[in-house]
């Protein structure tokens, strides 16, 4: 089984991060029709695209909805520094906050995952 760990990094402002969330959902999308061990993880400014995704007139919120059961989490100590923390709880997505309040990249490499980031 392919273990892939997509981490989401792109800030929320332009047409080129819209694509790379676009492409990182299509990537979860052919991983799970595929069986594939998924890490979906929103890091540093990616953080912010929690409560973008969240709005109903959002163009991406069908694909995120369809996803967000597959969604790991996010970074605990970037939601709180890009002001987005309450966003991520009202949103029911998980802190995480495994290596100095940031999800550990070192443990998806070490755990086997293939780590994409968008």
């Amino acid at each position: 089984m392919t273990k892939i760990a997509i981490v989401i990094y792109s800030d929320t402002d332009t047409m080129e991060a819209l694509g790379k969330v676009s492409n990182a959902f299509v990537l979860a999308n052919e991983a799970i029709d595929h069986g594939d061990d998924l890490k979906i993880i929103f890091e540093g400014a990616g953080t912010k695209w929690i409560g973008a995704l969240e709005d109903e007139g959002h163009k991406m919120h069908g694909m995120y909805k369809a996803l967000k059961n597959r969604i790991t989490g996010a970074c605990k100590y970037c939601a709180q520094a890009f002001g987005v923390k309450s966003q991520v709880e009202k949103a029911g997505v998980t802190l995480l906050d495994d290596y100095k309040d940031h999800p550990s990249m070192r443990n998806l490499v070490a755990d086997g995952y293939n780590v994409l980031i968008f």
